[in-house]
């Protein structure tokens, strides 16, 4: 397999750091972005209630391989979220139940996979939280190649490994990890002035009131 290997040389965030960025949903981290860093509306999770929130390893594969994804599945640590370009290609899956297994077993935080996989009920048995494109019968080869730890684009969104991926019924959000502090703090604040604009809908206030557009 002509595989790619980078070194993935990126700052650890500490369980402190992860617990924070749990109590941010995706859509507040993306406002905090100038709407940015979404990723398709086609990327969605297996089963309703899934969440994501963990620093990606990435992987790069070519059309119907699923090679560098079992890599990276084994040298990913736990709770890191494995981030696939598949190119898209939803008519031949690049992961399956027997991966799905591997990655539950090694305690990967979840995946996104731009591009399509299989054995959806057994990953959902599994527990594994999968974002994908597509779902098809059609399995992959193993060895054409590909890329681990470099950089991709995935849903139309560019990650690097050691970015923040959060996921939750909405779809996908990527935080470059260079602007994780900054992020996070602005959108704890956004987090308490949605509050605010909750509390004061239930007194009564009009709406357009609560979000300054009223003349």
């Amino acid at each position: 397999m002509a595989l790619q290997k980078h070194d993935a040389d990126f700052r650890i965030l500490s369980a402190a750091e992860l617990d924070a960025w749990r109590a941010i949903p995706p859509a507040v981290a993306s406002d905090c972005m100038n709407r940015t860093q979404v990723m398709i509306a086609r990327i969605k999770p297996i089963s309703t209630g899934m969440t994501l929130c963990g620093q990606a390893r990435t992987a790069v594969v070519m059309v119907g391989d699923c090679g560098p994804i079992c890599v990276q599945i084994e040298q990913a640590r736990p709770g890191e979220i494995v981030v696939v370009d598949a190119g898209g290609v939803e008519d031949v899956a690049v992961w399956g139940g027997m991966m799905a297994e591997a990655a539950v077993y090694r305690r990967i935080g979840g995946a996104v996979v731009d591009g399509a996989v299989r054995d959806v009920a057994d990953m959902r048995k599994a527990g594994l939280r999968m974002f994908c494109r597509a779902f098809v019968p059609r399995g992959p080869h193993h060895g054409f190649g590909g890329v681990v730890d470099g950089s991709v684009s995935v849903g139309g969104v560019p990650i690097s490994s050691g970015d923040i991926i959060l996921g939750d019924d909405d779809g996908v959000v990527v935080v470059p990890l260079a602007d994780a502090d900054r992020i996070l703090k602005a959108a704890q604040q956004h987090v308490v002035k949605e509050k605010d604009w909750i509390d004061g809908l239930r007194r009564g206030e009009p709406l357009p009131d609560v979000y300054g557009t009223s003349h």
